[in-house]
């Protein structure tokens, strides 16, 4: 996550997102760097319009109620339409939880993994 938490510094400051900038905000934060993460995250972001990936992802209420809330403190139209449609795929996700369930009563899944 500090090498995509740098490229937003560096995004938000207006400096161009390229790997020196990136390995000297993370080495101004301690972390140590690996330069092929670098390299990959600046190849990842090279045609990438961070602003508009950031409005996107703020538009889109998060699963698990963030639209209610959205909806209890400004009451806007678009919040209650996002309650409706979390409402009408409430089954989905409770076929998900199921499926979650089954995999690890049968001893899979990622809590194994970690004892």
């Amino acid at each position: 996550m500090e090498y995509v938490y740098a490229a937003l510094i560096l995004n938000e400051t207006g400096e161009e997102i390229s790997e020196d900038n990136v390995t000297a905000v993370l080495d101004a934060a301690g972390v140590d760097v690996e330069e092929s993460r670098v390299k990959a995250l600046v190849a990842a972001l090279e045609d990438v319009d961070i602003e508009e990936a950031i409005e996107t992802a703020a538009a889109v209420p998060a699963a698990g109620g963030a639209g209610g809330a959205a909806a209890d403190a400004g009451g806007d139209e678009a919040a209650d339409e996002a309650d409706d449609e979390a409402d009408d795929g409430g089954d989905e996700a409770e076929e998900a939880a199921d499926d979650d369930e089954d995999e690890e009563a049968d001893g899979e899944g990622l809590g194994n993994l970690f004892g």
